[in-house]
């Protein structure tokens, strides 16, 4: 089963001063604002790595979900916060960490069996295997 979700942004200027737009094929994301001082220094917009932060929180929480539920457990409620650390190294700009920050409420589960499930969510989780994936492009010049 192969499933296709669509993103997309928009880009106008250079580096410094331009401005840009991320949307999503759902509509949550529509044309939401982006630009050098939201995502490298304190200025308002989103940037692409509170974004990545967001899909590994959200995945986290549900690949937790479902080991939980492997286990015999059910969540009353998983929090996830992820933490994405954008670094700039002798190469360039690039993420160079993730920390996942959860709590959750699960009746009936020990501290051993929640550590367990957290773990194999964490190695599970799509986006987890994404951020260790080999990356490949299809790039067409408009003209």
């Amino acid at each position: 089963m192969l499933m296709k979700r669509k993103g997309s942004a928009v880009w106008t200027g250079d580096l410094k001063s331009g401005k840009g737009t991320v949307s999503s094929a759902s509509g949550v994301l529509n044309e939401n604002r982006y630009g050098f001082q939201s995502r490298f220094e304190e200025g308002s917009g989103t940037n692409p790595e509170e974004l990545i932060g967001a899909a590994h929180a959200g995945c986290f929480s549900m690949a937790l979900s479902g080991e939980l539920d492997k286990a015999g457990f059910t969540a009353e409620r998983i929090a996830t916060t992820a933490t994405v650390s954008l670094e700039k190294g002798d190469a360039g700009f690039s993420i160079s960490a993730v920390h996942l920050d959860v709590s959750a409420k699960v009746p009936g589960a020990d501290d051993a069996a929640f550590q367990k499930a957290a773990e194999g969510a964490k190695a599970g989780c799509p986006v987890s295997r994404l951020l260790n994936a080999d990356i490949t492009l299809s790039a067409t010049l408009e003209g």
